[in-house]
């Protein structure tokens, strides 16, 4: 059987709005505002999605549903197997105190909480995000802030604000490379065309995350610092993307940017230290953050054994994140699942796509090539190199497992819901919404990749959804295609901080279970303004000069 999208079932654009809306409103009122746990929250989301879709847009019922087993299935793997292994290496550091030391070899290069959060949450993020992508980076640097003493909702909310000018190169410029092959931009183009968007907020994403935590007063005593971390970011991602291509560009820019603030903090030190865990304005969450930790001078040797397990992580998330291992790895075993009776049986018509277009629908159970497996192998060299025995690795993960059960569930179900919308056309529809903007369409289009982010979790996902939709709405309004297919990826980064998974990601992360709303709450704000400066920065780019000049033809 197949089946047509609708993109407007009640013949009025507003109420098919209006309808296509429910189920996000209803997931983000249940988080935010009922402060309902996030798994419960996420079912209503995801019920709320299957009744829309059916009884509104005509969706059959067992499409329908073989969406949402899809997309559960997509939330267990790779976006759950992630969390759960990420969460397993950090309680094999914390069993064995090794992650004490490392706060203190951190606290060895500045004990300021300000700076921290720029080496960890920015830069030594960025690494991941480039390496890995897919909640890698908001995993570890959450757990890592967490262990490190600062307030959960400074862990949380401040990995995912940080986590937002790397996204559009994560995981080896996956989005980049995959809006590129799927809507036909050529590829030098979009990563150059978002390379002259995004430097502009690595500079700024730096300023913004010490405001967000220490106030103007706080961000002021320390902008050299600041500084050098987001230029040593910003010129690193603009020269690599603009004349290298999308691969390897946070790689670069991370590495770039964590040696030169290091090497910044040899020479130069704040006046005041700052030791604050908590972010302004939520100093009565400071009974939630970790006990003082004292610092402890150690030898070496204890100290290089304390870093392993983490360069263990580094080295092989981004040997796993390399195009040739991944080949490898999926010869050897990667088995497609075609979900029957959905796969190519769901067809998007224009104007989303030049012509009547089927949506294929197959699971890859790529285990073997997925990130969290290569963090799983690293958690294990890293555990028996610690001297533990497999028995103890074993219950160590049984135990891991037991702790994450409800944040898998709600990951499970968010994906569920954020598929059911893609396959039944909603989340088109509330695009088309944004491409009736006429003039204005540089800054909503670029609220499109934002809005298309917050909805699926994934730059690359928003891409697929809305790079085509893009292009054919740039060439009727005689705008430059590129422009704004890089506005849709450079817009989406800043839905990174607040789409589901990730908050589930950094909640998980930090212990803070159930606690998912506080942290919306906390960084819609700032996700909704970066993402109108991107769309200030795109309508600059398409009208005036000298920001025309810019644009990648």
């Amino acid at each position: 059987m197949m089946w047509q999208q609708v993109y407007n079932p009640t013949g009025s654009m507003v109420l098919s709005t209006l309808l296509a809306a429910i189920p996000v409103v209803v997931m983000l009122v249940g988080l935010g505002f009922l402060h309902m746990k996030a798994h419960l929250a996420a079912l209503a989301g995801l019920v709320a999605a299957l009744a829309i879709a059916v009884m509104a847009f005509g969706m059959p019922v067992e499409m329908a549903g073989k969406a949402a087993w899809l997309g559960a299935l997509t939330g267990m793997l790779p976006i759950g197997w992630i969390v759960l292994n990420i969460i397993f290496l950090h309680r094999l550091t914390e069993q064995n105190g090794s992650f004490a030391v490392l706060q203190d070899t951190i606290a060895g290069v500045t004990e300021d909480r300000r700076l921290q959060l720029l080496l960890i949450a920015f830069s030594f993020g960025a690494f991941f995000e480039g390496a890995a992508g897919f909640g890698t980076p908001v995993a570890v640097t959450a757990a890592m802030l967490i262990g490190l003493g600062f307030s959960p909702l400074a862990a949380s909310g401040l990995s995912l604000i940080a986590n937002t000018a790397p996204v559009a190169y994560g995981a080896l410029g996956t989005p980049i490379i995959t809006l590129a092959k799927v809507h036909g931009y050529d590829v030098m183009a979009i990563s150059a065309m978002v390379g002259r968007q995004l430097p502009f907020f690595s500079l700024l994403v730096p300023f913004w995350l010490i405001w967000a935590f220490a106030g103007r007063r706080g961000m002021l005593q320390i902008w050299p610092a600041i500084l050098v971390t987001g230029v040593s970011f910003a010129i690193p991602q603009y020269l690599v993307s603009n004349h290298f291509g999308p691969e390897l560009v946070d790689v670069i820019a991370a590495a770039v940017s964590m040696a030169c603030l290091v090497a910044f903090l040899r020479v130069w030190k704040p006046r005041e230290i700052w030791t604050s865990v908590v972010p302004r304005g939520h100093e009565k969450d400071a009974g939630t953050a970790g006990a003082p930790h004292q610092r402890t001078v150690h030898p070496r040797g204890v100290v290089l054994r304390a870093w392993m397990p983490w360069v263990l992580l580094a080295v092989f998330v981004f040997v796993w994140g390399l195009p040739q291992v991944k080949a490898a790895l999926n010869a050897i075993f990667a088995p497609n699942f075609p979900i029957a009776g959905l796969h190519n049986a769901v067809i998007r018509v224009p104007p989303v796509v030049p012509k009547n277009t089927p949506e294929g629908a197959v699971y890859a159970f790529t285990l073997l090539s997925a990130t969290g497996t290569g963090i799983l192998f690293a958690a294990i060299v890293g555990g028996l190199l610690a001297r533990y025995n497999p028995v103890e690795l074993v219950r160590q993960y049984g135990a891991t497992i037991w702790k994450v059960r409800f944040s898998l569930i709600t990951i499970a179900l968010m994906l569920a819901l954020g598929t059911v919308t893609r396959y039944s056309g909603l989340d088109t529809t509330l695009g088309l919404a944004f491409a009736s903007t006429g003039v204005l369409y540089p800054f909503f289009g670029t609220l499109m990749g934002w809005l298309g982010v917050a909805l699926t979790g994934s730059d690359t996902a928003s891409n697929v959804l809305f790079g085509g939709m893009q292009k054919v709405a740039a060439e009727q309004l005689g705008l430059p295609a590129n422009l704004m297919g890089a506005a849709n990826s450079s817009g989406g980064v800043m839905g990174k901080m607040i789409d589901a998974q990730s908050i589930v990601v950094a909640s998980t992360a930090t212990g803070w279970m159930n606690k998912e709303g506080e942290i919306l709450r906390y960084v819609f704000f700032h996700s909704l303004a970066l993402a109108a400066l991107v769309g200030i920065l795109v309508t600059l780019q398409a009208y005036v000069p000298p920001f025309t000049y810019m644009v990648v033809k």
